[in-house]
């Protein structure tokens, strides 16, 4: 079993890669940004953390990773990094970007404490087209329809102070999985 997990853990890093330049980031934001689900949150939040590339894996026992940048009113202060575990039926494997909204001076601080953790309660919106849906006690993201012309995405909002939502990048990932997010930081 320990095996496997580190098998997973390592395939994950591989994935997503051991640095992303600063390109990464700038097309990561840009990318976001075309959505025009997040042009509110742009305008008024008051920070983000953008991760460009976050690889998942899972096989019974799956693991996700990625490094991101932290934000303050578009000026970068810090660096990030996500972790999940997950035990439950799972297979496959899956890159995503995903960035975090922070409304306030309150939550950026709550994130920016150290190490922070996403509670049951959390959801994330997928700006992805087609039908999906996922649950886990990282919390819940759903999009439907069947193309990019007809995709209804969910309404994006704050819990907490936090919005968060992902770009599916690529792979396929079947999971009914318990998982937590787990987020690093580091001022610059």
């Amino acid at each position: 079993m320990k095996r496997l997990l580190l098998s997973l853990m390592a395939a994950v890093i591989l994935a997503t890669g051991f640095s992303a330049n600063a390109d990464n980031y700038s097309q990561t934001i840009a990318d976001f940004k075309s959505s025009p689900a997040t042009k509110e949150f742009f305008n008024k939040a008051y920070g983000y953390a953008v991760y460009p590339t976050i690889g998942k894996g899972g096989l019974g026992i799956g693991v996700a990773h990625g490094k991101g940048l932290v934000y303050k009113k578009n000026k970068k202060v810090g660096k990030s990094s996500m972790t999940q575990l997950s035990i439950g039926f799972q297979l496959g494997g899956q890159v995503f970007s995903q960035i975090i909204f922070f409304q306030d001076k309150r939550s950026f601080d709550e994130f920016t404490s150290g190490n922070f953790e996403f509670s049951a309660g959390a959801s994330a919106v997928a700006l992805t087209a087609a039908a999906q849906a996922q649950v886990g006690s990282s919390g819940i993201s759903s999009s439907q329809g069947t193309d990019s012309s007809s995709t209804k995405q969910n309404k994006a909002i704050y819990h907490k102070g936090m919005a968060v939502m992902t770009l599916t990048k690529g792979g396929l990932m079947y999971e009914a999985a318990l998982a937590g997010q787990k987020y690093s930081y580091k001022a610059l």
